[in-house]
């Protein structure tokens, strides 16, 4: 054989190593895919049958009025402690 040949046989080789590196490292990339998959559709089976029987949309008009609700408590109780905050500089003052 030929030095050429064995050059060419050996940059063969180095390209076959590699693409059966790929070629494992796609498989494993699959099989970790497929894990993933399996493991939504279990978790979106489990979210179905917790929501049968329920009136979805009401469920969300509900979530809407919940978060309205909270967005409001939210800005009254900003609006206490800004108060709060008035009155212990005034007490302050006073002590001053």
């Amino acid at each position: 054989m030929t030095t050429l040949m064995q050059t060419d046989l050996d940059l063969l080789s180095q390209r076959v190593e590699r693409a059966a590196a790929v070629i494992q490292q796609l498989k494993d990339e699959r099989a970790a895919m497929e894990r993933e998959r399996d493991s939504a559709r279990s978790r979106l089976q489990d979210v179905e049958q917790r929501v049968q029987g329920h009136d979805v949309p009401a469920m969300i008009a509900e979530l809407n009025q919940l978060r309205k609700e909270q967005r409001e408590w939210q800005a009254e109780r900003r609006e206490v402690a800004g108060r709060v905050e008035t009155l212990l500089k005034k007490l302050e003052g006073l002590d001053g």
